[in-house]
């Protein structure tokens, strides 16, 4: 059975924000979000990159206490994740 193809902009769903995912942005240059969760790492990446404009680097995935899809982006040195926070109003 085919899966079916999701848009790019169906894939990330919010931007999470807490004490440890804001650490994460300037120690590790990395942003996490809720994605969509018939999304796969390959969707994610190109949403990102395609949505914020940036490169990414590598994409772990979870599913949290609350069971929804959380998807840590690492992005690539080039690329500040500062920076992508600020566009999205984290810091």
């Amino acid at each position: 059975m085919a899966q079916k193809k999701i848009e790019f902009y169906d894939v990330v769903e919010y931007p999470i924000i807490t004490e440890k995912t804001v650490n994460l942005i300037s120690t590790d240059n990395r942003v996490s979000f809720v994605v969509n969760k018939n999304a796969n790492k390959q969707q994610i990446k190109e949403a990102i990159e395609k949505i914020y404009k940036v490169k990414v680097k590598k994409v772990n995935v979870l599913f949290d206490a609350k069971n929804r899809k959380k998807a840590m982006v690492t992005l690539k040195k080039e690329y500040d994740a500062q920076d992508l926070a600020n566009k999205l109003g984290i810091l």
